[in-house]
Order: C-alpha cells, then sequence, then structure tokens
C-alpha cells in the first residue's frame, strides 16, 4: 500500500473535466485507488464518488492506492493531478 498527501494547486480545484482525466488514468490501472478529502474517502476510478468531494483550490488530499501496481498507480496519479491545467 502506498499513501501521498498533496497540496492541490489548481486555480478550480478538481472540476468535472479535471476529475474525468483523473479517473481515465486511475482505471487504467489494476490497483484500488482512493482519494481523501475532508474526512470522506472516494474510490478515484468513480467519477460521482470523487465530483461530490467537491474539492476547492489549495485543498490538501490523501491519495492511497493497494495492489499490484499501486507504486506505479500513485506516481501517475499525482503526476497527472499536477499537470492538469
Amino acid at each position: 500500500m502506498v499513501l501521498k498527501t498533496i497540496q492541490l494547486n489548481r486555480k478550480s480545484g478538481l472540476d468535472s473535466r479535471a476529475i474525468n482525466q483523473l479517473v481515465q488514468i486511475s482505471s487504467q490501472f489494476e490497483s484500488d485507488i482512493y482519494l481523501t478529502y475532508n474526512g470522506h474517502k472516494v474510490n478515484c476510478k468513480s467519477i460521482m464518488g470523487v465530483l461530490s468531494l467537491a474539492i476547492p483550490k489549495n485543498a490538501e488530499i490523501s491519495l492511497e492506492a493497494s495492489g499490484s501496481d499501486d507504486r506505479e498507480a500513485i506516481k501517475q496519479v499525482i503526476q497527472t493531478i499536477e499537470t492538469l491545467d
């Protein structure tokens, strides 16, 4: 299991377009990937789950992955979040 906490530096937080990209990347991995914000944990492969968090700009979020490709999954998910425009 891999757990990372990051600061979300996007101007608009995680909007629907960004969430769509996040879900697409997460779905490419076998590992279970979860995002936690404000005490609520959701599956990163669920658009509705991530949307329900309403993550604003400058939010601190935690990402957790467990499975055979968990390290690569976390790496790619964080890279995706950090490069969203």
